[in-house]
């Protein structure tokens, strides 16, 4: 799922190979904002051409792919057998995992770019109607509905019971999981698209603002706030969070590593275009896309960068991590997987 985990951490849970060399690169030639979810020896990608997309990742081949109603820009969420993605049309639809069979729809009021977390049986996502939604991730079926005063970019994070979210309304939500029922609201100050990255009681949110902030969920209060002194844009990457450290990428060319605890700056690196591509942490290894086509990895305790691959096309959406492969696409439409070198070197 998108982020890695319920917690929107950005933390892989499986290693990399010391070395990287692309292994094969899939062209859908339409534009992918989409990032890409891998499990069971596959790939599943969404592209603005409506189409949800399974490919091998051993080899890149297409296994199936399935119509939706619009343009995909969300991340997948693969659960029990089902891929679920929304649409730009505002659907969101339930495929079968094995062979791209419809399963069930839901229309929302509006985009859904908002990708689904999950927990306990249930499904959560937020659309451009201002709505979060709650459905049964069985049959589709609205289990509730909490209303915001914006739409909903970002996808939801989970804290404890609580479903996390921030909108376009400036406002951070904490609803209650089971019910729906709101627990509070935290003012940011600004519109926020990026996804709720929790650890502990804090949770950690780039704002339109040109702010990153670190807001203790439970009491409601914003303990900390980054803003850079020298260049003030926005943020629309979601932050990365581990061992005391929050990464994230911003529209001034930088990737920023903070101190959870005082949002203190611990290193900065300069890219070459803008960084909305969200950062996955790999063990000591920081990875993100940037606006400039590259591929960035970074030492993530001094942000030294330690490889590049340039694709050659924009890159807005994030690295997927799995299974010893690191899968990454571009707005010029192709699907790249990087893996261990072959032995003979070809």
């Amino acid at each position: 799922m998108f982020r890695g985990d319920p917690q929107m951490t950005g933390v892989a849970r499986s290693p990399l190979p010391d070395k990287l060399e692309l292994l094969w690169r899939r062209d859908l030639k339409e534009p992918i904002e989409s990032t890409a979810a891998i499990v069971d020896g596959r790939v599943y990608v969404g592209c603005d051409d409506g189409r949800l997309y399974a490919l091998d990742l051993a080899n890149g081949a297409e296994r199936w792919n399935y119509k939706a109603s619009g343009a995909i820009k969300a991340a997948p969420t693969l659960l029990d057998g089902l891929a679920l993605v929304g649409d730009d049309e505002g659907v969101l639809h339930a495929v079968d995992a094995r062979d791209g069979a419809p399963r069930w729809t839901f229309a929302s009021g509006a985009q859904i770019i908002s990708s689904v977390n999950h927990a306990d049986g249930r499904i959560f996502f937020g659309s451009y109607d201002g709505a979060l939604y709650c459905l049964n991730p069985r049959d589709g079926a609205l289990q509730w509905k909490y209303a915001t005063g914006d739409r909903i970019h970002a996808t939801p994070g989970l804290a404890g019971e609580n479903v996390l979210v921030a909108g376009c309304d400036a406002y951070l939500h904490v609803v209650r999981a089971a019910d729906g029922v709101a627990v509070r609201k935290v003012d940011l100050d600004a519109v926020c698209g990026a996804a709720a990255a929790t650890a502990g009681s804090r949770v950690f949110l780039g704002t339109y603002g040109e702010t990153v902030l670190g807001i203790d969920w439970r009491s409601g209060k914003v303990a900390w706030t980054f803003r850079d002194p020298d260049r003030q844009f926005p943020y629309m990457s979601c932050a990365a969070v581990r061992d005391g450290l929050v990464v994230v990428g911003g529209r001034d060319k930088r990737v920023h590593c903070l101190s959870a605890a005082d949002g203190a700056q611990r290193w900065e690196f300069a890219a070459k275009g803008r960084v909305d591509s969200s950062p996955v942490l790999v063990g000591p290894r920081v990875f993100v896309g940037a606006s400039d086509g590259v591929l960035y990895e970074f030492d993530l305790e001094d942000g030294k960068e330690r490889w590049r691959f340039e694709t050659g096309s924009e890159i807005v959406a994030s690295p997927a991590v799995a299974g010893g492969r690191l899968v990454i696409s571009t707005l010029d439409g192709a699907v790249c997987c990087f893996g261990a070198p072959s032995r003979d070197g070809g």
